[in-house]
């Protein structure tokens, strides 16, 4: 029986054996028709509008830079360019309404009330504490009672 064990391809090996025999037996599938065709003449980016056609623009042949001006023109359309109402950061805060000045004369005078008096004392000279005296002490070393 070890005799049986011996002459018996390992497993691995008759695996790999067995793939490369079918894949010499297999021929390889044709190539898209597409591929070897020349590519049909891209419309005028200008002319895109929504319902335009975009997949021509997506082919892998086509240049990076008329991909991105095709998808731009399509994403410049108002439909998508709607903000998310639920997103947190989709508004524009920075064109609010300005603080009225009746309100700013109000946070000067606040401001001047609540931090002068700090400035004055961050701006005062640090007094050093006075350190305390060492008491005396009799000839001995020890300490009156």
């Amino acid at each position: 029986m070890s005799e049986g064990k011996q002459d018996r391809e390992a497993f691995l090996d008759r695996w790999s054996r067995r793939k490369l025999e079918q894949a010499e037996e297999k021929p390889l599938p044709p190539q898209k028709a597409e591929a070897e065709a020349p590519a049909a003449p891209l419309p005028p980016v200008e002319g895109l509008t929504p319902d335009s056609d975009f997949k021509p623009f997506m082919a892998a042949n086509v240049d990076g830079a008329t991909r991105r001006a095709a998808l731009k023109k399509l994403f410049a359309d108002a439909h998508f360019n709607v903000p998310d109402p639920y997103e947190a950061y989709s508004e524009d805060w920075t064109a609010g309404e300005k603080i009225p000045m009746a309100m700013l004369k109000t946070l000067n005078h606040a401001q001047k009330l609540l931090f002068d008096e700090v400035e004055k004392t961050a701006k005062a000279p640090i007094e050093k504490p006075e350190t305390p005296k060492p008491e005396p002490k009799d000839a001995v070393g020890k300490q009156d009672a």
